[in-house]
């Protein structure tokens, strides 16, 4: 179908039937005036006690169906919203209302309504994609009186293709008992703490030795040589930051601690418990740099 011939099909639902002999669901009531006026921190004593009206933005809120609607949409509103679906404006976003009052409504005022369709725009080009604009006017009343006029109007899109970015990688939680270890990652050296009370060597960073209890230490820097002590292969569900299934290893480095990171280089099914591995480091954006292994053996 053409746009033109399109155009021309939307714009002969103008005038028509959208909703015909709406009901309120609830009658005006003063706890809804009291929630409305509490959320909107409206303290005008015109909508408290026993001569209270409701406030006059309040129009829609009679007239609306809730979660089980009100069933009371013409065939001809279905019929423009599935043509628009059929021309792949499946997508829908209120942009603005419009609201006239003629008389104040008060607790036990019974609502009805219809409306019509007031206006198909001609075809737009907005940042969220192409589509029109529909415009519903609905007339509320109580009894035989017209008391306000609420215009709504949505528009009906084909979402505007987006670039495909990828998200960054979750930063890792840098506080003053690891701060040194990430500054050393940051210059591409893998720093050991080592105990300055007993020389023991210890990772993960830790604020005291937990062979003998001293708080004192200093840095080795690690040769960056390696083996596989264990590992596990990851195959959970997509996350756009990685490309699961990836092996994330126990590695254990020549000075004797061990470490987690990643092996890079082959297969995740070719890793293997012994597998001797080298230090590298890996830039994923501007922010993030870490640690991670490349195996020295050929995939078998």
């Amino acid at each position: 179908m053409g746009e033109d011939e399109l155009g021309a099909r939307l714009k002969a639902y103008e005038g028509r039937a959208a909703t015909v002999a709406g009901t309120g669901k609830d009658p005006v009531n003063l706890p809804m005036i009291r929630h409305w006026c509490e959320a909107m921190g409206d303290t005008n004593p015109a909508y408290t006690g026993p001569d209270a009206v409701a406030p006059p933005t309040m129009l829609q809120a009679w007239i609306m169906g809730g979660l089980s609607g009100h069933g009371g949409h013409s065939k001809a509103y279905d019929e423009l919203s599935a043509l628009l679906d059929e021309a792949g404006c499946t997508s829908i976003v209120a942009t603005d209302c419009e609201q006239e009052y003629l008389r104040p409504l008060r607790p036990g005022d019974e609502i009805t309504f219809d409306s019509v369709i007031e206006s198909v725009s001609d075809r737009k080009t907005t940042k969220l994609g192409t589509g029109y604009f529909v415009t519903t006017r609905t007339n509320v009343r109580v009894g035989p009186d017209l008391v306000g006029t609420h215009r709504f109007r949505v528009l009906k899109y084909a979402p505007a293709p987006r670039p495909r970015k990828r998200p960054p990688r979750p930063r890792p939680v840098v506080n003053r008992d690891n701060a040194g270890f990430w500054e050393g990652v940051a210059e591409h050296r893998l720093l050991i703490q080592r105990c300055t009370g007993c020389g023991t060597l210890r990772f993960p960073w830790l604020p005291g030795c937990n062979h003998c209890g001293c708080p004192d230490w200093d840095t080795v820097e690690a040769s960056g040589e390696g083996t596989v002590y264990s590992y596990v292969v990851m195959h959970h569900p997509p996350f756009p930051a990685f490309d699961p299934p990836y092996a994330v290893a126990l590695v254990e480095l020549a000075e004797g601690v061990r470490m987690i990171s990643n092996v890079v280089g082959l297969p995740c099914d070719k890793v293997r418990t012994g597998m001797p591995v080298r230090l590298e480091f890996h830039s994923y954006d501007e922010e993030s740099t870490l640690p991670v292994f490349r195996a020295l053996e050929e995939a078998v």
